[in-house]
């Protein structure tokens, strides 16, 4: 889980997403629904995720702070 947080961290501060260790979880369920992938699925997640910050990464951003702050509230 969240192994390819680290090559996304610029991805999170644009989003305004401030990891803690308590909500790294969260923050990766948004992700692995965002690319539609079934939670835990690491690798096709990353594999899905490189292709979102290529093709539309403003989308990624807008979806990953929308998705974060719905469940921060």
């Amino acid at each position: 889980m969240t192994c390819y947080f680290r090559w996304i961290r610029d991805v999170l501060d644009e989003a305004g997403v401030d990891l803690t260790e308590m909500d790294k979880r969260d923050v990766d369920r948004v992700i692995h629904r965002i690319v539609g992938v079934e939670y835990k699925n690491c690798s096709e997640t990353w594999k899905r995720l490189k292709v979102c910050l290529i093709e539309n990464r403003g989308r990624l951003v807008a979806e990953l702070h929308d998705g974060v702050a719905a469940i921060q509230s």
